[in-house]
């Protein structure tokens, strides 16, 4: 039987309940105990482009920065589902000539922005579909680029079996505290490796991005305390303007990233805090939502941070001519776990 989790959001129109999107969250410590959680906290989830800060790290502990002259923004673009906007593309290109990696070598198919402006732009001018555009691009420029400096082979670089999938796979692993074999394997849209791991897990390797003196392996420690710093200091880059991942990662005290299909993380540097959590219909609109009425039950102290997420996702329901005809609402209740 399928877990569908508790209703997180409810959405009405006219006084009559519309929607209920339904979901997990969880949200452990230190300790990697589980604090609170709302559904399942073991609930098994594919982390999709969650994941991108772990499979940037291999690149960055061999690196490939310093070897190929990369600078900030270009090493934060390995972390991004970015959209294609010209900044993006910009330093995508960049990235691409100090590395001397075409687009030829992506696995990612040819595509148009996921930013609509951009992409009516480009359809505009008559510019056809770049790989480039691909969300996932800078994810693959890092790992071409570590592949192309240990001269290892390019042709499969998103196998499975490749060296630096299998690298990625043990960092997974070491920062999830989930042996390999009971990681779930599958391939994600762009033709990379993803893994399904328990939300309670997700959430502790996000706790670990914010803190990484967690981390006992210095080396994977240096790697995401200056990878995580880069993501806070070049948020943009991360994903693209309006969107939930810079809205949060311009709060120097969080760490987040979500994926496709619903799932969302974040860790809390002073509170010591990751939180994971899973929207059942895959859907992201509620995200904003969600996670602003979690900060808000966690008494987070910086407001400014909630009400941006708030502007993200409003509670009003507009038409096209503007009018208000409906609501949404978060209806969940953190459930804390008594020691």
């Amino acid at each position: 039987m399928v877990d569908l989790g508790k209703v997180l959001v409810e959405e009405s129109r006219g006084g009559w309940l519309e929607c209920a999107y339904t979901g997990h969250i969880v949200g452990v410590n230190e300790q990697a105990e589980t604090l609170f959680h709302v559904g399942n906290p073991d609930y098994v989830s594919f982390m999709r482009s969650s994941s991108k800060p772990v499979q940037a790290l291999p690149a960055l502990m061999a690196g490939v920065p310093e070897h190929y002259g990369l600078n900030e923004e270009e090493i934060v673009l390995m972390t991004a589902s970015h959209r294609a906007q010209q900044f993006h593309v910009q330093a995508l290109e960049s990235f691409m000539k100090k590395t001397g990696i075409t687009e030829e070598q992506f696995v990612c198919k040819p595509t148009y922005p996921l930013n609509s402006a951009a992409r009516d732009e480009r359809i505009a001018n008559g510019q056809p579909p770049r790989s480039l555009y691909h969300n996932c691009s800078g994810k693959h420029l890092g790992v071409l680029s570590l592949c192309k400096m240990m001269g290892w082979s390019t042709h499969d670089y998103a196998e499975p079996e490749h060296p630096v999938q299998q690298q990625v796979l043990r960092l997974m692993s070491q920062l999830a505290d989930v042996p390999v074999e009971q990681i779930k394997l599958g391939t994600d849209g762009c033709g990379f490796p993803v893994y399904a791991i328990p939300i309670r897990n997700i959430a502790l390797l996000y706790l670990r991005l914010a803190c990484p003196d967690l981390i006992a392996d210095e080396q994977v420690r240096r790697a995401i305390t200056r990878l995580t710093g880069l993501m806070n200091k070049h948020p943009l880059y991360v994903s693209g303007t309006e969107l939930i991942c810079p809205t949060l990662l311009q709060d120097p005290n969080i760490v987040a990233k979500g994926g496709a299909k619903g799932i969302y993380c974040f860790g809390l540097r002073e509170q010591r805090m990751g939180i994971a959590f899973k929207v059942m219909d895959g859907s992201e609109d509620q995200w904003p939502m969600i996670a602003a009425d979690i900060l808000q039950q966690l008494e987070y102290p910086t407001k400014a941070t909630i009400e941006r997420l708030k502007k993200l996702s409003p509670a009003e329901t507009k038409n096209d001519n503007a009018r208000v005809v409906g609501l949404r609402k978060p209806v969940f209740t953190l459930e804390w776990i008594k020691k």
